[in-house]
């Protein structure tokens, strides 16, 4: 879906944020001028979310492109409704195989940046400018939108900030990076990123990602973005999670320390 910019120039937030990036000082879109920016969104049953985050992406973007992962509700009619292009897997394959095909298709579609956010609605879309414009005018590889820059953070549970905290750490022994928000999912990228990470896996896909492009040497920057608590469905994230997430995440981190060893030898 393509932005009219003559009749809309200026955005502003679409939930009334108070973060003075978006609301205090109005963020042009001059970015669509030179760029094809291209937006994923990984869902699966969310069709209570779904319509307001693709009808709010529609804004910023040059195309919405949602990923429904096997949903068995109303998700990938009401995304197609918005104005998204959706591309429907028959099987549920985690976040990281939905966001495998999203970049597949950005790669296949000319575009130059992307831009991937969660359909729960956490993520407001009118930040999709402030990390946009800061992977540019930074020239960053890869921004990711965080909230321990700010005091949203503090919304969630104690396990939860616990597990994103623990991530982060091992992205900073293994990557040598001091990132605060490992394990966010608002992220946008130069399209020669999206190539180099294509690969990633189902689980974990962030840790897997982000260690990868700082082995190859990509930059890597973080912008403080708000993210609420969401407001309806289930969070993957319980106590029970957290204690097993340091087992599972073994396959990821010796994949990653694999991976690093075979790139020092080339």
């Amino acid at each position: 879906m393509k932005v009219d910019l003559s009749a809309q120039p200026l955005i502003q937030s679409s939930l009334q944020s108070d973060d003075p990036q978006i609301s205090s000082i109005e963020i042009q879109l001059n970015y669509l001028r030179s760029y094809r920016v291209m937006a994923i969104i990984p869902a699966h049953n969310e069709s209570s979310m779904i319509g307001e985050v693709v009808r709010n992406s529609c804004k910023y973007v040059s195309e919405v492109v949602v990923v429904d992962d096997c949903s068995t509700d109303d998700t990938a009619r009401i995304a197609r409704k918005e104005g998204a292009k959706v591309i429907k897997h028959i099987y549920n394959t985690g976040v990281g195989g939905a966001l495998r095909t999203g970049y597949r298709y950005c790669l296949n579609s000319n575009c130059d940046l992307v831009v991937q956010l969660d359909s729960d609605g956490q993520h407001d879309p009118a930040y999709i400018p402030v990390i946009v414009n800061h992977l540019i005018n930074g020239e960053s590889d890869i921004v990711t939108g965080s909230r321990f820059l700010n005091e949203s953070h503090k919304e969630y549970s104690v396990v939860r900030r616990a597990g994103i905290r623990f991530f982060s750490g091992v992205v900073k022994a293994v990557g040598h990076a001091d990132l605060t928000d490992i394990t966010s999912g608002f992220r946008a990228y130069r399209i020669d990123a999206i190539k180099a990470l294509f690969d990633i896996e189902d689980k974990h896909w962030a840790v897997d990602q982000t260690l990868r492009a700082l082995i190859l040497g990509f930059k890597y920057e973080e912008v403080a973005v708000e993210m609420p608590k969401r407001l309806v469905g289930k969070s993957q994230f319980t106590p029970s999670t957290f204690f097993l997430y340091p087992i599972s995440m073994f396959k990821v981190i010796s994949i990653a320390l694999i991976f690093k060893r075979r790139h020092k030898t080339q």
